[in-house]
């Protein structure tokens, strides 16, 4: 019985048949991955909960959704290009910074759309995005009563501070106090404080208070570098 090597597999009509894929495939999955991505598109604008909106990452979840598509069904065709792609995807380096931990999710999500599509389960992209879609909806319209923030004062003694601490804990419902610095010109506090709405009464209220000598309210997302 003779012996088939991975050269008679490649130099046999094998490759032939596989090198051929339907027109109409790829035009149903290439049209599916952009009516996909234009709905991760939609869901990701109804749920942005920053402040500075990309547009430039918007769309790229679209072009994300179709390349992928591409690139699978090419894969899938071709035994040859499917190890040559493997090769030259591997060197590929990503070197933009990702602002949102949620950016993430979404790029998964379009990368997942395009796979999906370019293996034709065509059902589970569709079915699986509309699930994934109204998920992340539903919790991004949830939004914290709370808003947490990084509260700064300088105070010129002990007695100006322990003042702030105990209008921190008169006017809002959690603190922690992050630093405290203490240098020959005062005291400077940092606490993580959260507020439900009048912040800029409790700043007015902090900085009137007698050795306090600057009061600084300042807004972020919840994650603190020490």
């Amino acid at each position: 019985m003779a012996t088939v090597t991975f050269n008679d597999i490649l130099s046999s009509n094998f490759l032939a048949g596989v090198t051929e894929f339907s027109l109409t495939d790829m035009v149903i999955s290439l049209a599916l991955s952009l009516v996909l991505g234009l709905f991760i598109l939609f869901v990701y604008k109804k749920s942005f909960a920053g402040v500075v909106y990309s547009s430039g990452f918007a769309i790229s979840l679209i072009a994300m959704a179709m390349i992928t598509t591409m690139i699978i069904l090419a894969i899938g065709s071709n035994i040859i290009l499917s190890l040559g792609m493997v090769g030259a995807l591997s060197i590929v380096r990503f070197r933009s910074a990702v602002k949102d931990p949620m950016d993430i999710a979404y790029l998964f999500w379009a990368i997942s759309v395009g796979i999906v599509l370019g293996a034709g389960f065509i059902p589970l992209a569709v079915f699986g995005s509309i699930f994934i879609g109204v998920v992340l909806y539903l919790f991004s319209i949830k939004k914290p009563s709370h808003k947490p923030y990084i509260f700064i004062a300088d105070c010129v003694d002990d007695t100006a501070e322990q003042a702030v601490i105990s209008a921190v804990q008169k006017s809002v419902k959690k603190y922690v106090l992050r630093s405290k610095t203490v240098s020959p010109s005062g005291i400077e506090l940092t606490l993580e404080v959260r507020l439900n709405g009048q912040e800029g009464e409790f700043v007015n209220a902090v900085s009137r208070i007698s050795g306090v000598s600057k009061s600084v309210l300042v807004s972020y997302n919840g994650e603190y570098m020490t």
